[in-house]
């Protein structure tokens, strides 16, 4: 039987996992935030994720238009391009987006017996009007030995009171493509499986595959995925879906994994978090059993020697 196991280096910087199973490298500076695209790779199958990364942080919003919307800089107006957000009407609270100007991240590396860790955290340092910056963002990754998946958590302490706190994320992670030529079918448990031919042409987040839980209640399971041509499915299965405001999958050169969670009202210094599970799986039947064993999850905590989900 192969040996079990999982080790972490940190080399230039960045965070080198290798487990028996997956291998994945989690880079805190340029394009930032959760593991770096192209770099999850499944050993039993040689494949890898086809986007820019997985678990990937945007910015603070809540819906509606900014009650001085037009007294915001142009950088703070949130885009009305429909292509891009569709006709979803939200304003920004907290910016810049982490993802793509947060720049550098702090980064802990945690190598414990039978898994290893990685964490990561920022604070966003601008508020549009009304609204005051400094809310936290805090990450933690988790690779077991044994596992073709990795465990994920992000957790936001709010800088501000607000009714409707969203925050956004990539999740799984966007996909790349030219016509679906690297993926077979996408998989998302609110609406079933959708052929890649639905992607060739560009379309808007709410024109279709959109998931809204003021519209449709909260979710029993929000499990997000695509099939990789020729290979096993990359999939992102939220633990405890009901903090899930919104989910789209859409076209725009590439298919957009985008996911917000909140949503609910929440005072300055008071969090929210998801608690996530990311990996290759065989089969969409594979990837429910395992939400099954984990249905209830709300937490994932680490130390030196353990982690744990409760």
């Amino acid at each position: 039987m192969a040996e079990e196991y999982a080790k972490i280096e940190m080399k230039e910087g960045s965070a080198i996992i290798d487990t028996d199973q997956v291998s994945a490298v989690v880079c805190p500076e340029g394009y930032v935030s959760g593991v770096k695209g192209g770099t999850f790779r499944d050993k039993r199958t040689g494949a890898t994720d086809l986007g820019h990364g997985l678990d990937i942080l945007d910015f603070l919003m809540q819906p509606g238009r900014h009650p001085r919307e037009d007294e915001l800089p142009e950088d703070q107006q949130y885009n009305r391009d429909t292509s891009v957000h569709g006709t979803i009407e939200k304003h920004y609270v907290e910016l810049p987006q982490i993802c793509t100007q947060a720049k550098k991240l702090p980064i802990e590396a945690i190598q414990g017996d039978d898994f290893v860790a990685v964490k990561q955290h920022w604070s966003w340092t601008t508020a549009t009007l009304g609204y005051q910056s400094g809310s936290r963002w805090d990450q933690l990754m988790v690779f077991p030995k044994g596992k073709r998946f990795f465990y994920s958590t992000d957790i936001i302490t709010s800088a501000n009171d607000a009714e409707q706190l969203i925050v956004r994320l990539d999740f799984p992670g966007h996909l790349k493509h030219k016509e679906g030529d690297t993926f077979e079918e996408i998989y998302l448990s609110h609406h079933g499986r959708i052929p890649c031919t639905e992607f060739k042409d560009p379309f808007p987040p709410d024109a279709k595959f959109i998931y809204q839980r003021p519209k449709h209640g909260a979710a029993d399971s929000i499990i997000r995925g695509y099939k990789i041509r020729g290979g096993p499915w990359l999939a992102g299965i939220v633990l405890n879906p009901a903090i899930v405001w919104e989910a789209w999958c859409h076209e725009r050169g590439y298919v957009c994994f985008i996911t917000e969670l909140g949503g609910y009202p929440i005072k300055r210094g008071e969090s929210f978090w998801a608690v996530y599970l990311i990996g290759f799986f065989d089969s969409i039947e594979e990837m429910h059993e395992l939400y099954e064993q984990h249905r209830g999850v709300k937490t994932l905590a680490v130390d030196e020697k353990s982690f744990r989900l409760e």
